[in-house]
């Protein structure tokens, strides 16, 4: 019973934007400033029409219907757009200060960043994300998307690397940090 009636939900649905997509877009195009977000305006529309059947009316209120979805879909999406760019200016005018207090305190860099900035991508991401993000190796493995045994071997490694890098900053030597058997 319930593969009937999905067989018409479906049915209803691809007869709705059969007969009203054109429609909804072009109201979409007419009220959006890319022709991108009115196609984001068309899918949501849609997509509430499958979640709604049941409150779409039948006949001729159908397209009246979906273009009032449309209309509040186009409004929520530039409340979005608002709070969105609020939130840029917010974070541009307070950027400099988190900055300023993320940054080493002298002029010169630290001999720690010195030597990080000698390590791979992979061995500084996973040092920062344990040292400074304050993560657990699991979780650290979390984000960088490998086993937990994996992390913790790699994390072994990378703390070795850095060491050496810090020695080898204290000795002068400079350039990238090579390691035998890493």
């Amino acid at each position: 019973m319930w593969g009937v009636m999905r067989q018409e939900a479906e049915e209803r649905l691809a007869r709705l934007y059969a007969d009203h997509g054109r429609d909804v877009l072009a109201y979409a195009l007419r009220r959006s400033p890319e022709a991108e977000d009115a196609a984001d305006v068309v899918a949501e529309t849609f997509l509430i029409a499958w979640r709604r059947l049941a409150d779409v009316p039948e006949g001729d209120d159908e397209r009246l219907w979906l273009y009032g979805v449309a209309r509040r879909v186009l409004a929520n999406q530039r409340r979005g757009e608002r709070r969105r760019l609020r939130l840029g200016e917010r974070l541009r005018s307070e950027l400099p200060a988190l900055v300023a207090a993320q940054a080493p305190p002298s002029g010169e860099r630290s001999p720690v960043l010195s030597a990080l900035s000698r390590l791979d991508e992979a061995d500084r991401e996973l040092l920062l994300l344990v040292g400074w993000e304050g993560l657990e190796p699991a979780q650290a493995a979390r984000v960088v998307g490998g086993s937990v045994v994996a992390v913790r071997s790699r994390l072994h490694r990378a703390r070795r690397r850095l060491r050496m890098a810090m020695l080898a900053a204290e000795n002068g030597k400079t350039g990238q940090l090579e390691v035998e058997g890493a």
